[in-house]
């Protein structure tokens, strides 16, 4: 994304501001940075997971902040007017929070939104005079670098010096102790301007960061400083030229800023053991009570947990081996969407090499994704009506951070969004093979039989078989009087769909499900996977269960919760 660039450097002697056109260009020269250091900040990701992400994942929120800040001023180009500051932040704030990804990512966008409470109030209602003036300018910045640090911690279940937070902190404070008294001496006082905030503010970060590796053990023994430190440097880097056209000297990313004792804390190799298997990331809707309730049940269930936001919108991050659980545990709190579940594979604790191989699977609910992550695939969520664009499939194929990837679209309309995000993978590098699944059902299936051992294509021919060999079908409820295949449904009836294909109209559930299991099995079969959904009870399967197993005594059946999804049931018969 090309932004507008900055202006030429202001007079150093000029006070100078973060204005709305300021924080557009922060956004723009903080996403060319990380896009020009992601690759070797991910390289130093060694805490707390080494999977060598942490640079793409800032890059990938602050892309979503630029974006939310274009859009404000997009509505405002056909104008006169330009927006304000606080417009511009709290967009810029909120694009992070519905984009951030990873553990890095998500306390950046808690620490935008901390800087976006103190520069969302509007300096003009802050008074003139020398208080007025004290309460501006750089004072302003420091203060709202001070609520970013304060809220970024406030989000973290478990801080730990020697990471973003550390790094975090010290900006703040050093950006507080510039602040000049009347007379010339540090402290509280007359007012001083951004300029001077921010680069006290990079100038303290910097410091910081280098003592990282002293700080965690795990830092000092790879020689490495902390890789969402220094993302956040390239942000306050980016920051610092924006306001003042100064652009500070870089810093490579695997390099200590400054020098550093010869020798760093000490500890043995076994006092960091392999973590959780999977990183979950959600974003939710719910209040503040549902929020404490959930931090508690994800607390007890994994590490790394941050929930950031607020307003009734919440990102939640967490480290778990229960992927499913801590999917439920958002479903209990309130509504989650944007899922994503990520399988750290066995290099969790190290850092991590690229697979030779990774399934990425797209599912049309909660329940779903937790059984396909904890078979190894990484997943994408369908929620009902916003099918993933092409932008997600490829990020996820990103995730998986394999050479070779079977991609598993498991919906028919999403064959052309699949193969474009195949072909975009593929002009990266990537190796990969698109399965034309229709259904989840299918999916599940070719997923049953995967074996990372085989030859890729060897793979790849014993999935495809196995997801054509599984009829599949869904019940659904019509919206609206229509001619179907079998004849006239009425707005509430209950259509059985036989591989796309309405074949079967009622008007109860368990009724309409052994119609369609009847037709299913007349041809014959194996195995009947079914697939209930939020709402429908364990009856219903248990009544499905006898109904297979009276009326055909050499099939057997298996049940899965999906959770929210579109259809009631799904129905798969191998």
């Amino acid at each position: 994304m090309q932004l507008p660039a900055q202006a030429a450097k202001e007079d150093p002697q000029v006070p100078q501001t973060l204005d709305a056109a300021a924080v557009r260009t922060w956004c723009s020269l903080a996403l060319d940075a990380l896009g020009r250091d992601r690759e070797e900040i991910d390289a130093i990701n060694v805490y707390p997971v080494a999977d060598g992400d942490t640079g793409t994942n800032l890059y990938l929120t602050v892309e979503s902040a630029a974006r939310a800040v274009e859009a404000v001023f997009d509505a405002h180009a056909t104008g006169t007017s330009v927006p304000d500051l606080p417009d511009t932040v709290r967009a810029m704030a909120h694009g992070a929070l519905i984009g951030a990804r990873g553990n890095s990512g998500t306390i950046l966008a808690q620490l935008l939104r901390g800087m976006a409470e103190v520069l969302g109030e509007d300096r003009a209602d802050r008074g003139n005079g020398a208080d007025g003036a004290a309460r501006g300018g750089g004072d302003h910045l420091a203060r709202a670098l001070h609520r970013a640090a304060e809220l970024a911690r406030e989000a973290v279940a478990h801080p730990v010096e020697g990471t973003i937070l550390t790094v975090a902190s010290a900006a703040a404070d050093a950006a507080a102790r510039t602040r000049p008294t009347v007379d010339g001496a540090t402290g509280d006082g007359a007012a001083y301007g951004d300029g001077a905030a921010v680069h006290a503010a990079y100038a303290g970060a910097r410091v910081a960061l280098a003592a990282t590796p002293g700080q965690l053990a795990v830092l000092g023994r790879a020689g490495v400083v902390d890789a969402g430190g220094r993302g956040l440097l390239a942000v306050l880097a980016a920051l610092v030229e924006a306001v003042t056209g100064d652009a500070p000297s870089p810093v490579a990313p695997g390099a200590r800023p400054h020098e550093l004792p010869a020798v760093v804390e000490s500890c043995d190799a076994d006092d960091s053991p392999a973590g959780p298997a999977f990183e979950v990331i959600y974003l939710l809707e719910t209040d503040e009570p549902g929020i404490a309730r959930l931090r508690r049940r994800l607390d007890a269930l994994g590490d790394s947990l941050v929930v950031v936001g607020g307003d009734g919108l919440w990102n939640v991050h967490v480290h778990v081996d229960d992927a499913g659980a801590a999917v439920e545990a958002g479903v209990e709190a309130g509504r989650p969407y944007r899922i994503r579940i990520t399988h750290f594979g066995a290099a969790a604790g190290h850092q991590r090499e690229r697979a030779q191989r990774a399934v990425v699977a797209v599912v049309p609910g909660e329940g779903l994704a937790g059984l396909c992550a904890e078979a190894g695939a990484t997943t994408v969520l369908a929620r009902p009506g916003e099918p993933p664009a092409s932008g997600e499939l490829v990020d996820a194929i990103r995730r998986a951070h394999a050479h070779e990837v079977v991609l598993l679209p498991n919906d028919a309309e999403l064959r052309h969004t699949a193969a474009a995000a195949a072909e975009q993978a593929r002009a990266e590098g990537i190796r990969v093979a698109l399965i034309p699944t229709r259904a989840a059902v299918q999916g599940i299936a070719a997923l049953a039989v995967h074996e990372p051992g085989r030859r890729f294509d060897e793979d790849v021919v014993a999935m495809t078989s196995a997801a054509g060999a599984t009829r599949y079908a869904e019940l659904a409820v019509a919206e609206r009087q229509s001619w179907t295949m079998a004849g006239i449904c009425q707005a509430g009836d209950l259509l059985g769909l036989i591989d796309g294909d309405v074949a079967v109209i009622g008007t109860e559930l368990a009724a309409t499900a052994e119609t369609v299991l009847d037709r299913m099995l007349s041809a014959g079969g194996e195995l009947v996977t079914l697939v209930l959904g939020q709402d429908v009870p364990d009856t219903l399967a248990e009544r499905l269960e006898r109904y297979v197993r009276d009326g055909h005594l050499a099939v057997d059946t298996v049940v899965y919760r999906g959770g929210h999804q579109s259809a009631p049931l799904l129905i798969g018969v191998e």
